[in-house]
């Protein structure tokens, strides 16, 4: 956010946290949301960090307490285990890897357009 905005405010009478919470925050808000989005797809790919935290288990399951494997994880797997090349189970390595690949791309450009939706002119 540009120092003249926040001086125009100050000029203008408002306070610290006016400034902070009706000027700054609104005018900074496209970049925040989209750094989140981006944050949430990057922490989508990562592998190791998401598999140790969910506890790396080949099960998947709808419960919130019961352990998971990540996608990355899952391809991994199979592809350093002892699935044999041209069985259903190796090629399942790629419809994994496109959904992964299809929700990231998602995610990124969800990431554009809220960035361009929001985006305020100076």
């Amino acid at each position: 956010v540009p120092n003249k905005i926040r001086e125009g405010a100050y000029g203008l009478g408002a306070t610290k946290l006016e400034v902070a919470t009706k000027v700054v925050l609104p005018a900074a808000t496209s970049g925040i949301v989209a750094s989140i989005v981006l944050a949430i797809s990057r922490a989508i790919g990562e592998t190791m960090i998401v598999s140790l935290a969910a506890g790396s288990s080949p099960t998947a399951s709808l419960s919130l307490t019961s352990s998971i494997q990540t996608m990355t994880g899952y391809i991994v797997e199979i592809a350093t285990g002892d699935a044999t090349f041209g069985s259903n189970i190796y090629y399942s390595i790629y419809a994994v890897g496109f959904t992964l690949f299809i929700f990231t791309l998602i995610m990124n450009l969800l990431s554009q357009w809220i960035s361009k939706r929001f985006r305020e002119e100076y």
